[in-house]
């Protein structure tokens, strides 16, 4: 999930705008061939198995790897595994690793320890514990080798250990996969082709990540997160930035060479600057909007109030009020799994319209009582805009709505209460949602998410899912499933848009995705 700020500070010069915000970086922590970057936010929680947050992500497909990995046509590809093989039945998987494979303290990447990360992330994952429900064992067998036996065929296996999603399904060495899932790790050691220095990170200034020089890219060139991942630059340095603006202004100056997240009012001034180019894609590479409720306290426990708001979220408005160009966003799109994806449907939307009148007469019939609805939001985020307009529809609908404004890390604390809250809003990339078994708010349910939306239906409607044997008969069974997700409400979309990246014409090789990556890219002599 994703939080980007849009504060709005005076225009200064980048080189003015880092030295006051003590962003420059330390002498330490230059290199020849070094790549300055800013993400959507600071990387602060770094353990990948734990969280779904969008940056710990970014951090993870850099430092981590995992045994196979999703290319740019949605399939899944080998990473880490060289072979694999399954039985007749489909119930005895066999799989071996590359040679090579080093974790970045120098030791050899064993079988054993892949199938302890796999055994450690699993329960904190949706997919994870469908998997870990078909499974009968898994062990190594030598080194470099590992089986998995399955109670009964299933058939998304490599898509599991393939997909994208947070929480990654990536391997991490002995003594961190037998750290509790419920505990996060405090040594960063990965296999993949950048190395975290510790002894250069400075918490609200810098991270610095360093090309790992043992790493060994696959043979096939780079496709979204497959492929060979070569990294041709010495060090990857994560700036923060005070604001947008100030990120911005650097990139337009050369101060940086990559901004995630550029602010939409200065997108026609962006295009227009000497030396920077626009990163904008459509369909899965771009983002669903979300108002996720909670249902375990009053108003949100009742269903009929929870309905209530498909009449009142206006993504027209929201992202007119954002500043999302029309070329960078889609109509009022009501499908829970994205519009120009693989499972767009309309299933059960027929009366997500905005209709103010008819959804202050539904609020009535629902018996609401005028309880306060705590609205969690972002202080200078667009998913604070988006709240506010929302709010400001409730509010007409007769809602008592208290509007409670903090940072991005105090809804984070706040969201695992069961009550003291009752929405907040965010937004997550295409990847995560287009799918009934990875969107966060529909694949989560009880317990598994903050927001506490039980429902007996949706898991076993997940599993046929799981099970079914062609693209044909998923699409089918995402289209009940949303059926259900309109009547039980666990999240509200309120819009699907893009937010270009923006970098310099220095960079050769800039892979074109929405996922931040820095393998293969290079800077012009």
């Amino acid at each position: 999930m994703l939080q980007a700020t849009t504060g709005r500070r005076g225009v200064l010069g980048a080189g003015a705008a880092l030295a006051a915000s003590g962003i420059i970086r330390p002498p330490e922590a230059r290199a020849a061939r070094a790549l300055e970057v800013v993400l959507e936010s600071e990387v602060v929680i770094l353990d990948p198995h734990v969280i779904t947050a969008a940056i710990t992500r970014t951090f993870a497909t850099h430092v981590f790897d995992t045994l196979f990995a999703m290319d740019d046509r949605g399939q899944i590809k080998p990473q880490m595994v060289e072979a694999w093989e399954t039985s007749a039945d489909r119930l005895t998987w066999r799989f071996r690793l590359r040679e090579g494979l080093k974790w970045h303290d120098g030791a050899p990447v064993t079988a054993a320890e892949c199938v302890l990360s796999l055994r450690r992330w699993a329960p904190r994952d949706p997919l994870g514990r469908m998997l870990e429900a078909a499974t009968a064992s898994m062990e190594a067998t030598d080194a470099r080798s590992f089986t998995l036996v399955l109670k009964e065929p299933f058939p998304l296996l490599l898509q599991v250990l393939g997909k994208p999603n947070a929480p990654l399904p990536v391997m991490m060495p002995e003594r961190l996969a037998r750290v509790p899932n419920t505990q996060r790790i405090t040594e960063i050691i990965g296999s993949g082709p950048f190395r975290f220095r510790a002894d250069l990170w400075r918490p609200g200034n810098i991270m610095v990540l360093e090309r790992f020089a043992d790493y060994v890219p696959r043979a096939e060139p780079p496709n979204f997160l497959a492929g060979g991942k070569r990294v041709k630059i010495d060090q990857l340095n994560l700036r923060v930035m005070p604001d947008q603006l100030t990120g911005a202004n650097a990139l337009m100056q050369g101060e940086i060479h990559y901004m995630q997240y550029l602010p939409f009012d200065m997108l026609s001034r962006l295009e227009r600057a000497r030396g920077v180019r626009l990163l904008g894609l459509g369909g899965l590479h771009q983002f669903q909007g979300n108002f996720r409720l909670n249902h375990a306290v009053a108003p949100f426990d009742n269903p009929a109030i929870r309905r209530v708001l498909w009449k009142l979220a206006d993504q027209t408005a929201v992202l007119t009020a954002i500043g999302v160009p029309e070329r960078f966003r889609a109509p009022q799109c009501p499908s829970f799994w994205m519009c120009d994806a693989p499972y767009s449907s309309t299933a059960g939307a027929a009366g997500a319209r905005v209709d103010i009148e008819g959804a202050r007469a539904d609020l009535r019939a629902a018996g609401y009582r005028g309880e306060p609805v705590i609205a969690m939001e972002v202080a200078g985020s667009i998913s604070q805009t988006a709240s506010m307009v929302l709010v400001q529809n409730m509010k007409l609908a007769g809602f008592n709505v208290d509007q409670q404004v903090m940072d991005w890390g105090t809804v984070l604390a706040r969201r695992v209460r069961r009550d003291g809250w009752s929405m907040f809003s965010v937004y997550s990339n295409g990847t995560d949602m287009f799918s009934p078994l990875t969107h966060f708010y529909v694949a989560s349910t009880c317990a598994d998410f903050p927001g506490w939306s039980c429902d007996d239906r949706i898991p076993r409607l997940l599993q046929s899912f799981a099970r079914a044997e062609d693209e044909a008969a998923r699409a089918r069974v995402a289209a009940e499933i949303q059926t259900i997700a309109y009547d039980l409400t666990p999240a509200v979309m309120w819009g699907q848009f893009t937010i270009p990246a923006g970098y310099r014409t220095t960079l050769n090789n800039m892979i074109q995705s929405s996922y931040p990556m820095f393998w293969e890219v290079d800077l012009a002599a």
